[in-house]
């Protein structure tokens, strides 16, 4: 557990500091810019909530010593596929299948104490992450990819620790009740993913 949470903090830490030094370097306007465009947007509720779930699926579904693999799934598969939406790749739909995928994390969520098989679960993952990752790219600001880029990474694994952090809090404050916790906080995401969906 602690030796899991430390790759966890290291490598959070690695990626802000990252988006730090892409601030610090970039000239004043476009760069700066970029980054705070990439800090901001996953933010917005949809991103925000599969974000913080993939970390509390992580810390309960998979386990101990590999629940870091649930954020690093979704971070490359992210960081690949907004270089695609970026580029000019487009799917149709892909609001609505990014409102989808917060419901398909909640569904994990309530599922998480059913031992879902880890490459099932790591793949549900990476098939979210590529269309968070579209959303991202196609969104990519005057200012260029990369510093908006660094930006939505260190937030995305700020979101993830965050989620992995209530994961560690439920099992170590409310273990007699974990799994009722769950099943509330997969069906608020799943429901809070039908409403996003539904406004669309």
């Amino acid at each position: 557990m602690k030796n899991m949470s430390y790759h966890l903090i290291r490598a959070t830490a690695f990626i802000v500091l990252l988006a730090a030094a892409g601030l610090a370097q970039a000239h004043t306007g476009h760069g700066s810019s970029g980054v705070a465009e990439g800090l901001a947007h996953p933010l917005g509720a949809d991103h925000l909530l599969a974000m913080l779930a993939v970390g509390l699926w992580s810390v309960t579904a998979l386990p101990a010593d590999k629940a870091w693999r649930g954020p690093a799934t979704f971070l490359l598969v992210l960081i690949a596929s907004a270089t695609f939406g970026a580029v000019g790749i487009r799917v149709p739909y892909l609001e609505q299948m990014v409102s989808l995928s917060v419901v398909l994390f909640g569904a994990m969520l309530v599922m998480s104490r059913m031992h879902l098989p880890e490459g099932l679960g790591l793949g549900l993952v990476a098939i979210a992450a590529s269309l968070h990752g579209l959303a991202h790219g196609a969104e990519t600001p005057p200012a260029g990819f990369a510093t908006y880029a660094l930006g939505f990474l260190a937030t995305t694994a700020s979101l993830h620790f965050g989620g992995v952090a209530v994961g560690l809090a439920i099992r170590k404050y409310l273990a007699a009740t974990a799994n009722w916790a769950m099943l509330g906080l997969g069906s608020l995401c799943a429901a809070s993913g039908l409403y996003l969906f539904n406004q669309l």
